[in-house]
């Protein structure tokens, strides 16, 4: 962490230190104290130090692990896990101890321990600079090899799915588009021709996103959701996608997820279509395709996250094909920003959207350009990058080919 930035945040706020209440699920805290705490504590930055003040079952484990100059458990100030306003008195015990007047808190809260904290003299102001948010989006080398490290145990997630897809037969065939009836099991069964059949069963969106868990699980790797979404649904971009998968129709994979030990994120997408694309789907993918070189080969330190969108969209609009940028009002076509940060949070700066600022070494983000349309379906390709100090690097190391 950049600490002298965060001084100077401090500085212009008028501050004598920052505050987060809040568990490991709060990416700022999670950066700030380096901790893994699964309830709420809190942590300062004050006087160029990071201080921990979590409950005793915690302070073992935030002694050891943290990145905290200093860690304090609740029983150092008397508190038995009483009431709120006990709790309050605690943390305004454990500002005034540091001799902190006054703290910035970043604008979700929570609300009760600002209060709380106003109420017994310290002075709070809400930070809407988003200042750590900021400091997260620039990557040390240490957190590039750890985003470097999911994004591998993605592409083995993604070559498991892509498997599962190629190796399908079709009903309605024999098995590879030829027109026949396809046996499954000992019995011909009534499966709607052109659906994927795997092992005698329907080939459904449920049992490739079950197959790209598993394989992230051998890696350490866990994941809430992913994107397996087929023809319609492909065209609504974060549709999750539930039922068969059927030939002839593009598939969405996005996969982006978390190593359990880092806390880093990746994310990764491909399309894939079983059989023959027809032409609408295969210029589509061309396009992507092309709109992906062009958005990556605009990244470079310097340059604006806007820059790189309108890179990645003039490819489609000169193919006549709507985007946000020329018709704000289209539901079909490229309908989304070209891509985002990535780290301890799936989401983060810098954007790669209109308006978006300049991008500086360290920042590691995707671009994912895509189209979509109810009647086609829907087609994004996504890699991750670094920028680095003379251009950027893509971290993402899979093929890109439609038909498998």
């Amino acid at each position: 962490m950049d600490a002298s930035r965060l001084a100077d945040a401090l500085s212009e706020a008028g501050t004598d230190g920052y505050l987060i209440d809040a568990s490991q699920d709060d990416p700022d805290q999670l950066y700030l104290s380096g901790f893994t705490g699964p309830d709420p504590f809190l942590s300062l930055y004050a006087d160029g130090r990071t201080h921990l003040l979590v409950s005793g079952l915690e302070y073992g484990r935030a002694s050891r692990r943290s990145r905290a100059d200093v860690v304090e458990r609740y029983a150092d100030y008397g508190y038995d896990y009483g009431d709120r306003d006990d709790r309050l008195d605690m943390y305004a015990a454990f500002l005034e101890r540091r001799e902190v007047g006054s703290v910035s808190m970043p604008p979700r809260g929570p609300i009760g321990t600002a209060d709380g904290l106003r109420e017994r003299g310290i002075e709070v102001v809400v930070d809407r600079t988003g200042v750590l948010e900021e400091l997260r989006a620039v990557k040390t080398d240490a957190e590039i090899d750890n985003v470097r490290s999911v994004q591998r145990a993605t592409e083995e997630a993604m070559a498991t799915a892509e498997d599962l897809i190629a190796s399908s037969t079709i009903a309605g065939t024999d098995g590879n588009g030829d027109d026949s009836r396809t046996r499954i099991g000992s019995d011909e069964e009534a499966i709607e021709p052109g659906t994927l059949v795997h092992d005698g069963e329907p080939l459904t969106s449920e049992r490739v996103k079950t197959a790209i868990e598993i394989a992230l699980l051998k890696r350490g790797c866990a994941l809430e959701e992913t994107i397996v979404a087929c023809g319609s649904q492909a065209a609504d971009p974060h549709d999750r996608g539930s039922g068969p998968l059927f030939a002839g129709e593009p598939i969405i994979v996005d996969v982006f997820p978390r190593d359990k030990a880092t806390k880093y994120f990746a994310d990764m997408t491909r399309t894939f279509l079983r059989g023959e694309a027809d032409g609408t789907v295969r210029e589509w993918h061309d396009l992507t395709h092309e709109a992906l070189r062009e958005a990556t080969d605009a990244v470079e330190p310097g340059v604006t996250g806007e820059a790189v969108h309108e890179a990645a969209c003039a490819v489609y609009e000169s193919a006549g094909i709507p985007t946000l940028r020329s018709d704000p009002d289209t539901e079909t076509g490229f309908i989304h920003s070209t891509g985002h940060g990535v780290g301890l949070d799936i989401h983060e700066l810098p954007r790669l959207s209109p308006g978006a600022g300049e991008l500086e070494p360290g920042h590691v983000v995707t671009v994912e350009p895509g189209l979509y349309d109810p009647a086609v379906g829907g087609v994004r390709i996504e890699n991750l990058l670094v920028v680095t100090e003379d251009g950027c690097e893509t971290l993402t190391d899979y093929p890109i080919e439609l038909e498998v």
